[in-house]
């Protein structure tokens, strides 16, 4: 029997129960077996505490109770909300990973299929669904998979509002938009760089061509309004939290207070670009207390920034190769938890699984941006330059060096003919997502983890290598 994806509605519900299915096998087999590694240790404590009602706290082996504000709380208030139901338990933080991690599939769907056609949307959830970097990272009490689901989601709100037929309705999309991504920034504060982004290439889709010379001026306007718009919003979402942060850590901070310690590993004499245990500069170790030792480790990581900038830039390339170059977030998270339960083989295995699956893609988002390129009339001049540029991302995907290749991906987005404001919002979602993510990790510090949040983006870039036909609407 012939499957039919006419209806909207049905064929999110299918790749929502295949990814849902596939995630939840995953957990059948990890449950009992893998406890909280790596930075999950500390998000279930936090979350542990918090369902007990004693908020975001740290107590301490002399029995000393702090306020904490280290980690960001998105994710062990998540946890603490689950638990305060259901009693602490690893395997119903996992079926909560499951749950959430499945509506990407979906998602990711309904904004290729607004690119492509119906068939490369499926194909495009179908990738998110099953991806093995995803799936096998579902057991992991980390954040890095619900704020996968909360971009996704994000940028399908983004297409949902630029379509809206009137503007309440686009102002209402606007306003869930911004909260979604204040929920990301409280998981991860880097994710407020999207707000901005994201709004912009919103409300400038739904304004007159800003190619021409009589509407730039209105279309930048209308740029700053989206982009003020949402950002506002999502700060607002925040706005408790740091509210909290500046009464209770004496000194204000957005989600959290790790922006100097991070800083600090990628900005040191022992810098490898890739995490390391903190070396305490000799003016931060009499500094004990949360809040100002990580304003002293970001001053410290400042002072080595400006009387070594070229020493701090070479870092870039290892900080971006960390992040992108190999994926074995999942294996790693498993080994780090049960090495006995998965051995250092399983290890590699599953990071190889995961990398080639993630170079296929890069490949085929290369030749979906070219296609696209070509359907909407590149110049000849400029379509040379983007297969040249194309050309180069498609031999760094099949070396050592993916990190090339997802600049590469960035480029081709910004190189199209019509500008990202005209684009499906595939595309602007996408080189939003992705240029964050390099942006952030090339100040900071990277880890394969890290580039999770981009897979559903570069699944969906995929499916542009589909021929374009003609969408069937429900």
């Amino acid at each position: 029997m012939k499957l039919r994806f006419s209806s909207s509605l049905t064929r999110a519900v299918a790749l929502y129960a295949i990814a849902l299915v596939a995630r939840l096998g995953c957990v059948a087999w990890a449950a009992g077996t893998f406890g909280p590694a790596g930075d999950g240790v500390y998000y279930a404590r936090l979350g542990d505490r918090i369902a007990h009602g004693y908020g975001s706290t740290w107590l301490w082996p002399d029995g000393v109770v702090t306020y904490a504000a280290h980690y960001p709380v998105g994710y062990p208030a998540l946890l603490g909300a689950l638990w305060w139901v259901v009693g602490p338990s690893v395997t119903a933080a996992m079926l909560m990973n499951a749950v959430l991690g499945a509506l990407a599939a979906p998602a990711v769907d309904a904004i290729a299929r607004r690119a492509t056609f119906s068939r490369a949307g499926w194909f495009a959830g179908l990738a998110v669904a099953l991806h093995p970097a995803l799936v096998a990272y579902t057991p992991a009490l980390m954040t890095e998979g619900v704020t996968a689901t909360l971009f996704v989601s994000a940028a399908a709100l983004a297409a949902l509002a630029r379509e809206a037929e009137t503007p309440w309705r686009a102002k209402a999309l606007l306003a869930a938009l911004g909260f979604v991504l204040g929920l990301a920034t409280l998981m991860r504060p880097q994710s407020l760089l999207l707000a901005p982004l994201l709004g912009a290439l919103v409300w400038v889709g739904r304004s007159p061509d800003p190619t021409r010379s009589s509407t730039r001026w209105t279309a930048a306007r209308r740029a700053g309004v989206g982009a003020a718009l949402v950002t506002s919003l999502a700060l607002v979402t925040c706005a408790p939290w740091t509210v909290r942060n500046c009464v209770r850590m004496q000194r204000c901070a957005l989600v959290s207070f790790n922006g100097g310690w991070n800083l600090l590993i990628g900005a040191d004499e022992a810098s490898t670009g890739a995490w390391s245990p903190i070396q305490v500069p000799d003016r931060c170790r009499e500094v004990w207390d949360e809040a100002e030792k990580d304003a002293c480790f970001g001053r410290e990581a400042r002072r080595f920034i400006a009387e070594r900038p070229v020493t701090w830039l070479s870092l870039v390339p290892r900080k971006l190769a960390a992040t992108f170059d190999y994926c074995g977030a999942a294996g790693w998270y498993l080994h780090e938890s049960n090495h006995v339960a998965f051995e250092e083989r399983a290890k590699v295995i599953l990071g190889a699984v995961e990398t080639i699956a993630t170079r296929l893609l890069l490949l085929a988002s290369i030749v979906g941006l070219l296609r696209h390129a070509r359907t909407d009339e590149a110049s000849r001049r400029r379509l040379s330059g983007m297969t040249f540029i194309g050309v180069v991302g498609a031999v760094f995907a099949m070396t050592e060096h993916a990190w090339v290749s997802f600049i590469v991906l960035v480029a081709m987005m910004l190189a199209q003919p019509k500008p990202l404001a005209r684009q499906p919002m595939l595309l602007g979602s996408a080189a939003a997502v992705m240029a964050s993510t390099i942006a952030t990790h090339a100040v900071f510090f990277g880890a394969g983890r890290y580039s999770l949040v981009t897979l559903p983006a570069l699944c969906a870039l995929a499916s542009l290598a589909w021929p374009k036909r003609p969408v069937r609407t429900a």
